[in-house]
Formats: structure tokens, sequence, C-alpha cells
């Protein structure tokens, strides 16, 4: 389960009507499953021959007209027409389309297209994230969303099991977020756990003496108090909940394809008598190593493309007529994560522990080895054109910190490290989520600024309930709406890793 030292409560599933198989029924708050799929004797015994005759059908049909499990979309060019067309493949973009074919009323009644441009994810900011998640916010928007999706990580395989096919293992280490805070920043972080209380997560404040006394290995001399989840809080594997929303919604019939989204195409003169003018009528997706676009023809547009969803949409919309859309401020931001081995450092009850400096580690594995990291100075952001690693900057600002923190981490040593993306906000680092204020059939889902893998399962409710019936009735989100960008009107988030 979901937790961080005690027993988990039972909450109110996020499933609200979708069961098992994404239709019907049972709601989340029983122990994630892991070890087994739900299956009688019935259908162990039907397995071998059910996955003869789909490899009998796959060999015998022609053309990509079934579920490939293994997703091979550079076979499968992009159709001509779609329902709606989602431009990202992440998890956001994939956990969208799963909502949405999971939600709608009519069975295969919804073409959903997915648009992936890089089928290797090679930077993508899903798969290079640490995976964690919690509940420890300072709005309650972000708060009721990885709640919303806690109950959904908990209860995965009633939701993204694919029949006939092994059960999810998202490799889930329960384990509390603990925050620490400096004289300075007791107010905020007090106040903060009070709002994660009334929204429904299990926070504990600490005093430097009740937290030296759980965590004798941490320095507390200059901590006023600290936070610590008791549930719900962790860290779990992203590609494991990236490859599990693909295969399950395949599975529910969406559509994907490699290519990258190069421009919207808006009605033309003579057809503004049957349409809006500012309406996308076709997304022009240019096939991979190739010049060639093909136009695709759809009812609605989900901008979910992660750290790059800022520079699509401009470039995508920059041939509209009738002047340049107010900018879309989300722009990626190089993070830096180092893994490092200390025998000697915190072990199995070692929390997500976030410094008053804002540097951060977890555990990884039992074998004495830890992930961790911190954003740079204000103004002094790394160059987002490549995914270099710079290595000065953990001797120089990430180990000092740490080793004052905990003193065992003097001797570490590094023995690994990566660079990913944020898709940072620089409006307010929170996310995005609703229609786009001059573009009425595009939706955007992004902007997370470092949370939008732990809020993937909710983003990806709210924006197919917007979708499907106009409003979200799952969870209360509409602050999060794109028209506050338009407006200069803020959500400032004050926890940002």
């Amino acid at each position: 389960m979901l937790r961080g030292g005690r027993a988990l409560r039972s909450l109110r599933g996020p499933g609200a009507g979708v069961g098992p198989r994404g239709r019907g029924g049972a709601a989340p708050g029983r122990p994630l499953r892991v070890a087994a799929p739900r299956s009688s004797d019935v259908f162990r015994e039907l397995g071998p021959a059910l996955s003869r005759l789909g490899q009998t059908l796959r060999e015998q049909l022609p053309g990509p007209g079934g579920w490939d499990p293994q997703w091979s979309p550079q076979s499968c060019p992009p159709p001509e027409q779609a329902d709606v067309v989602v431009v990202g493949g992440g998890v956001v973009g994939w956990a969208v389309a799963y909502w949405l074919k999971a939600l709608e009323n009519q069975q295969h009644g919804m073409r959903v297209l997915v648009v992936e441009r890089d089928p290797t994810y090679s930077r993508a900011s899903t798969v290079l994230s640490v995976g964690g998640i919690r509940q420890q916010f300072s709005l309650p928007e972000n708060i009721r969303l990885s709640l919303f999706s806690a109950a959904f990580l908990r209860n995965i395989n009633d939701y993204l099991w694919v029949p006939n096919e092994p059960p999810v293992d998202l490799q889930f280490q329960p384990s509390g977020y603990l925050f620490l805070a400096s004289q300075r920043g007791a107010a905020t972080l007090e106040a903060g756990v009070k709002l994660q209380r009334q929204e429904g997560a299990k926070v504990a404040l600490l005093s430097p003496s009740q937290l030296k006394a759980k965590f004798p290995w941490i320095n507390t001399e200059d901590v006023a108090v600290a936070s610590y989840g008791l549930e719900n809080e962790g860290w779990f594997d992203p590609w494991s909940l990236l490859n599990a929303f693909r295969r399950k919604a395949m599975s529910l019939g969406v559509l994907s394809c490699v290519g990258e989204a190069k421009s919207f195409i808006t009605p033309t003169e003579d057809e503004m008598q049957l349409m809006a003018r500012d309406r996308v009528k076709y997304v022009n997706v240019r096939l991979p190593d190739s010049p060639e676009q093909q136009p695709v023809a759809c009812a609605i547009v989900v901008v979910a493309a992660g750290a790059w969803s800022g520079e699509l949409l401009a470039t995508a919309t920059a041939s509209l007529p009738g002047g340049s859309l107010a900018p879309l401020p989300i722009q990626p931001r190089k993070r830096y994560v180092y893994m490092w081995h200390c025998p000697d450092g915190p072990g199995l009850e070692c929390p997500f522990l976030i410094d008053t400096s804002g540097a951060y580690f977890r555990r990884e594995g039992i074998a004495g080895n830890f992930l961790g990291g911190m954003s740079p100075p204000e103004g002094n952001e790394p160059d987002t054109g490549d995914l270099e690693v710079d290595h000065d900057f953990f001797q120089e600002q990430v180990w000092p910190r740490l080793a004052h923190r905990v003193p065992p981490f003097q001797t570490l040593k590094v023995r690994s490290s990566w660079a990913g993306y944020y898709d940072y906000n620089t409006f307010d680092q929170n996310g995005v989520l609703g229609r786009h204020p001059q573009l009425q059939n595009v939706f955007v889902v992004g902007g997370f600024s470092g949370h939008g893998l732990q809020q993937a399962p909710a983003a990806g409710r709210a924006a197919a309930e917007l979708l499907l019936h106009g409003r979200c009735s799952t969870m209360d989100v509409g602050r999060l709406a794109p028209g506050r960008l338009l407006h200069g009107e803020p959500l400032r988030e004050a926890a940002i890793v």
C-alpha cells in the first residue's frame, strides 16, 4: 500500500464508476495488487489458448489492425482523422488518452490518437524522474491531485491491468516525505500542514527533538520544525507507470504514431460559415526522418508535450490568422540527479528528505545507494540544449549541504548521474489544465514543474472529464485553467523541489 510507516486508512477512491477494465464498478481502497492478476482457474486455463489465438490473428489479419502489446508505432502512420489528437506520449498524454476511453459512454465510440516524436523517450521528463509522490503542497489543487493519484496507484491493477497480461508492478517503496524548515520557513511549513490535513492528507509535525528521536542520523541544529508524510507517499518506477498507461490505453483502442506535430490549421474563409474560426481543424504531423507531413482532421487537440508544450504551441500556431496567441509559459528546465554510495548512511527507514537548503535525497534499493540533487539558484539555470551533467554542481553545491545534514554523507562516493527536464511553468510553477483561452477546441495539460509524474493519473482524469462533460466532477481543480495566465492571476506553489 502507499503509506509511510502506518496503516493506510481507507480512502474514497478515484474510480467513481470506473472499474477493473475502465468501465463500471470497483472503487479503490484496497491493497495494491502486485503479485497476481485477478483471475480464476478458468482464466488461467484459457490464458494459453487466448495467447495462441491472438498470435494467429496478428499473423493472418492484414495491416496494423489489432493491439500490439509491444507497441510498434513506426509501422503505423497517423490516420487521416481522429476525434481527439493528444500531442505528447509521456505519462500525462497517455493518462489523458486512457481516461478518455475509460470514461466514454459508447465502447469504441471515440477515436483517440497519441502522437509522440521520440519513441525511445531519451529526453522525456517521465522516465528521467526520481519517481516520488507526496501530498505536501501549499495549494489545495496539488494536494487533491496527488491524493487522487495515490489512491489510483494503490489499486492500479483495478484500472490498468490488461487481461491475459502480467499484473502491473510499480515497484512502489512506501516512505514519507520529510520536509525540514528553518526558523525562517517554519510558519510556511506549518500553514501547509494545516491545509494538507484539511484536504485529507496524513502529515505529522515534528519538533527538533522528535525529529532526532525518529531519525538519529539527522543533524537538527538549524531545524526549527519538520513535516513528515504518514500515508500515500514514497517513490515508484516511472517507466512502469508510463508503460502501464500506454498498454491499457492501446488495449482500449487508442491509436498511436511516431511523429511531430508541426502546425495547427484552422478553418478556411468558406468553412467559417460552418465552424468557428478559433478552432483547430487539422494537426499537421511530420513523419520521422521525412519532410512529409500528414494532416490529421480532428475535433479536439490536447497539448501534453511536457517541457516542450510552450514551444509546440508557439510553433504550431505561428501561421494562424489574426496574429499570435498569448504565449504558454511552459519551458524545459534542466535538473541533475546524482546517485551515490554510502554504506554508513541511513537505512531502510530513510524518508524522501527535503533539506532547508533545497537539497534532497532518497534511498535507492537496500545496498547503501541514494539518489538526490538540488535545483540551481534563481537566475543560474543550466543550458537546456543537452543533457550533460555538471559534476562540479554536486561537488560545490549539493554535497556540502548533504554532508551538513547527514554527517555520514561526508564519505559518500558518486557512482552515476543523469539529467532530465522539468516542464516548468515560469508563471507560477503550477500545472495548467483546461481549455486554451483563445482556441476553443485545444486543451492544455502540462507545466507541473516537477510533479507531473505523480499527478498524471489525476490530471488525465480531470482533463478527460473536461473534454467529455465540460466540467471536472471528481475534484475541484478549476483554478488551474489556462485563463489565469491570460489574466495575470498566478497561483503560487511554495513546495517546489
